[in-house]
């Protein structure tokens, strides 16, 4: 430990600053980032690392190289600014940093004739950003505050200091470019005009990975005053021996015909455009004429073209070509998303709505085909971010999200009374049981509930007491009957089923409406199944899950990715900030069922205040809900207690804390997002088997009731830990599926950011899974069952220790589709960042594998669905199979379907028995062969497509 008695030396112009907390970093990082910047006024971001032993409190000290600059606002920290020396004390709720722990904290300023950027840090008196020698950097070219004409070209020079390995250049916190060699330039081209001014930055990298602060240099760009030539796209992909294709238009009408050249201006001569020219009239200016782009069948794979398209008067336009294999992912892909969009294949409902399956007959955690979920949404996001990259047209992409939005996340209508909602009582106490025989649970008021500390920022915010999140759940084709809170008719109704604790199984649950007014079910609807009280109130409810919630956010992120590449990110504004909406709302999932401290063994534990309920981690849901009646209205809100490591989402954490078009509007959500995204690093490392594999999670409520936990059970932050979180009929964390789905997460975010805690648990696990996988380029078999013995030793974050008594076994193999295409992603993602070419050729052969099965749909394999039988179980009280109602309970479902002891599944799903695939059903079920589906999951197909678009853009040569 590092002590500090006098003073400390800021830098250059800095007095100095007497005085500083007990506890001393031997090291620390420093990134500041000027954030937006306006004439006289700007917004500052400042990420704080701390590199050396934790501290329970924190001091920063820098000084201002210009004595014009001033803090005028700060918030995540607490501003005091004497001269040009400002101090920034950690606030209430962030004082703690661990070793490795990143906090961040930011202001609102002003400034004179310049706005220069600090160069010198201390953290309780001691020098940042020097321990480790890291190299330094500037923007040398453009100056700042330089203007240019869109569509701009920017030629941005950086002078690194030190001994550098490579410097990445990025626009507002995305990257552009790497460059590995000296002279460190990059030009960003065809950069749109907008208001604020664009921050041309630059980060300098060593051997080591050690890096340098952020240069930052903001640049305007501004309206052309002449007309220019528009292209929708700037970049085509064509195949050897074929062809593509991109539009020519006008940015506005002329008064006579103008004639536009298009010409190769440099690269591969086997690669042609035609026709060489187009003609536009003041009428057809803004309609798109085609060029198509052709290779020859000797043009090398991986030759590239450049092609202009000129006219008088008018500024002129670019697109790249570049050639790439037959067959190669990217056609793959198109193919596959031609099969999804296409309409005769039944991938969406007539609203536009995608459904879970195209097949209608299926149970797993939708219980019918044609419902859907908010993971469908997310998926259908990421299929139209793939598909605006390779075509530049992001209206299918603004289209789904404005679809997500219209039905699956509920409108103010839908939510009617949340202004009455009190964030000091946020919701009344009710235990959650492992059985659900043990249900309805006894709503309890004596029980402690915390504080809220989100809801009062969020509206402040957003200007609305509304949630905006998507629940889980849609019966699209209202197969139940519910219609819109009870009208019997309208499609895309909002559903729900689990709500009976951890051995409801998807065969055991009562479907119910988000809004029950009572009509179906019995005298208080469905309620009383679920929650024993005196009377009962018509009411609306929504549950989050927040991985699809993460995944909307990712999906947004490439897109705007993409679409900046393509000089097109004006297009995705509206979606882009709604994403960042999202992820607002999407701290929920950080707390605390009901808002308690980490650590809670007993309903009589310390309720929370302020944010020391948050678990830093994305729980299974966040849920909320209240009266229909307006006017005696009273609304609800909870976190989850238990957290899946298959949940998390280390991609959308750094995106929403790192990334400044995705920074929410509260002011606390970049810290929160931030402190989540390194408590989910270490969540990762915390629960890493032995072989290599991910365990289940930890809880915060013991048996769903705050119960103290068993002697000797290892916890984290608090929180228990627990082999099968959530559900365990089947185990929770038994499925393969999990793991891909999680890892490929973080294997996004290591391939951005090369973050040594990802790729030390991404080098463990790759070998794992290849080990248990067999994978060639025309078949494939990978893990699919595995079972889990001991546990993981109790988290001390100052020192990990290594989990040797946590196993993993791999009991199954399969050919899940969609788990494949996942794991293929990841595979490419690790590639690319680590160079393993093992990974590589895995992701290759997987996804040719994966080819062999394609249909005229898609893709599909024949599944053996054994586990259909529990379709006509009744309960059983010794098995605890089969759906319970409690004794002398009764009810109707729309159709009329009674709701009584003794109801199997298909008893209050009778629809069932018209379906297509019902023989064969009901022939098993009377003792016949297990049933088979060729099932065509949305999911699953998007997982497969997106693999081919991430492996043909990350390893265009194959």
């Amino acid at each position: 430990m590092l002590a500090v008695t006098g003073a400390a030396v800021l830098g250059a112009g800095a007095a100095l600053v007497a005085g500083a907390p007990a506890l001393a970093a031997p090291g620390c990082t420093v990134v500041y980032k000027v954030q937006s910047q306006w004439s006289g006024g700007f917004t500052g971001d400042i990420a704080i690392t701390n590199t050396g032993d934790p501290v329970s409190s924190w001091k920063l000290e820098y000084a201002f190289p210009d004595a014009s600059q001033k803090v005028t606002q700060g918030w995540s920290g607490v501003y005091s600014q004497s001269g040009q020396n400002v101090t920034v004390n950690n606030a209430a709720w962030n004082g703690n940093l661990g070793t490795n722990g990143t906090v961040s904290t930011g202001f609102n300023g002003t400034f004179g004739s310049a706005n220069p950027v600090p160069t010198a840090f201390s953290l309780n008196g001691t020098r940042c950003n020097g321990a480790v020698n890291a190299p330094t950097v500037e923007i040398t070219s453009p100056a700042a505050n330089i203007r240019y004409t869109a569509p701009a070209s920017i030629p941005i020079t950086a002078t690194p200091g030190g001994t550098v390995a490579k410097v990445e250049f990025y626009h507002d916190g995305l990257l552009l470019n790497t460059d590995t060699a000296a002279p460190y330039t990059y030009t960003w081209t065809g950069v749109p005009a907008q208001a604020a001014a664009y921050h041309l930055q630059a980060i300098a990298y060593d051997a080591a990975g050690n890096k340098s602060n952020t240069a930052d240099v903001p640049v305007f760009v501004d309206a052309a005053t002449t007309p220019s030539i528009v292209t929708d796209s700037t970049f085509v992909t064509v195949p050897t021996g074929g062809t593509g294709t991109f539009k020519v238009s006008l940015s506005k009408a002329p008064t006579a015909n103008v004639t536009v050249a298009v010409a190769r201006s440099a690269g591969s001569t086997a690669v042609s455009a035609a026709p060489a020219s187009l003609t536009f009239t003041p009428s057809n200016w803004s309609t798109g004429q085609t060029v198509t782009i052709t290779a020859t069948s000797a043009a090398a794979v991986g030759a590239t073209a450049t092609f202009g398209a000129t006219a008088t008067g008018h500024t002129a336009a670019s697109v790249n070509a570049q050639v790439v294999r037959v067959g190669a992912p990217d056609t793959r892909f198109t193919q596959m998303y031609n099969d999804i969009k296409n309409p005769a294949n039944g991938y969406f409902s007539p609203d536009g709505v995608p459904y879970h399956s195209i097949e209608t007959l299926i149970d797993e955690a939708p219980d019918h085909g044609h419902e859907t979920t908010s993971e469908a949404f997310s998926y259908w996001l990421w299929l139209e971010a793939e598909y605006g990259h390779t075509s530049g047209d992001w209206a299918p992409f603004n289209s789904a999200w404005a679809t997500m939005e219209k039905y699956i996340i509920p409108s103010h209508a839908d939510q009617p009374t949340n202004d009455k909602y009190d964030a000091s009582k946020p919701a009344t106490y009710a235990a959650e049981y492992p059985l659900p025989s043990q249900y309805p649970s006894q709503l309890d008021p004596s029980v402690s509930v915390g504080n809220d500390p989100l809801a009062s920022e969020l509206k402040s915010a957003y200007g609305t007491s509304d949630i905006y999140g998507m629940h889980w759940l849609m019966d699209v084709d209202n197969v139940y009957g519910f219609g819109r809170c009870g009208d019997g008719t309208t499609k895309n109704v909002l559903i729900n089923t689990f709500q009976r604790g951890p051995q409801e199984s998807t065969f055991e649950t009562v479907p119910q409406p988000s809004c029950d007014t009572f009509k179906h079910g019995g005298p208080n609807g469905f309620l009383d199944l679920f929650t024993k009280d005196s009377s009962y109130a018509k009411q609306w409810k929504y549950t989050n899950a927040p991985d699809a919630d993460s995944r909307a956010v990712q999906a947004a992120y490439w897109a705007y990715t993409w679409a900046t590449e393509q000089g097109k990110q004006s297009q995705l504004a509206s979606a882009v900030t709604n994403a960042a909406k999202m992820g607002d709302y999407l701290r929920y999932s950080f707390y605390d069922k009901y808002f308690k401290q980490p650590g809670c063994a007993s309903t009589s534990c310390a309720a929370g205040n302020g944010k020391n309920s948050s678990n830093n981690l994305m729980s299974w849901y966040y849920a909320w809900g209240g009266a229909t009646d307006t006017n005696a209205g009273w609304a609800w809100r909870i976190g989850s207690s238990t957290s899946h490591f298959g949940y998390q989402n280390p991609m959308a954490a750094y995106v929403l804390s790192n990334v400044s078009a995705f920074a929410p509007k509260s002011p606390t959500a970049k810290a929160d997002w931030q402190a989540s995204l390194n408590r989910q690093l270490e969540f990762y490392q915390w629960l890493q088997s032995s072989e290599g594999a991910i365990a289940g999670g930890a809880t915060n409520s013991w048996n769903g009731s705050y119960q103290a936990r068993p002697a000797g059970t290892p916890t984290f932050y608090g929180l228990a830990y627990v082999e099968a979180p959530v559900y365990e009929d089947p185990p929770s964390n038994r499925w393969f599926g999990m793991q891909t789905w999680s890892l490929e997460r973080l294997a996004e975010y290591y391939y951005l950011t090369n973050d040594a805690k990802a790729k030390s648990v991404l080098d463990k696990w790759v070998p794992w899974a290849l080990a248990n996988s067999d994978i060639t380029a025309t078949d494939f078999s990978i893990p699919s069952d595995m079972e889990w013995t001991g546990a993981p030793a109790t988290w001390n974050p100052s020192s990990p220790a290594a989990n040797t008594n946590l196993h993993v076994t791999v009991t199954s193999k399969g050919q899940d589709l969609g788990v494949a295409g996942s794991f293929a992603k990841l595979l490419t993602y690790y590639a690319a960042k680590s160079g393993n070419a093992a990974a590589k050729t895995a992701a290759k052969n997987l996804l040719d594998a994966i080819w062999t099965k394609k249909d005229a749909k898609g893709v599909s394999v024949t599944e053996t669905r054994a586990d259909y039988n529990r379709m006509d179980d009744t309960y059983n009280a010794s098995t605890g199979q089969g759906i319970y109602i409690p004794p002398g309970w009764t009810g109707k479902m729309p159709n009329g379907d009674v709701i009584k002891p003794g109801v199997s599944f298909l008893d209050i799903r009778s629809f069932y028995k018209n379906d297509p695939d019902y023989p064969k059903l009901d022939a098993y079920l009377k003792g016949g062969p297990a049933p088979t589906f060729n099932y065509h999951r949305f999911w699953a197909q998007v997982d497969v497509a997106t693999g081919y678009a991430d492996f043909a853009r990350l390893f265009p040569n194959g």
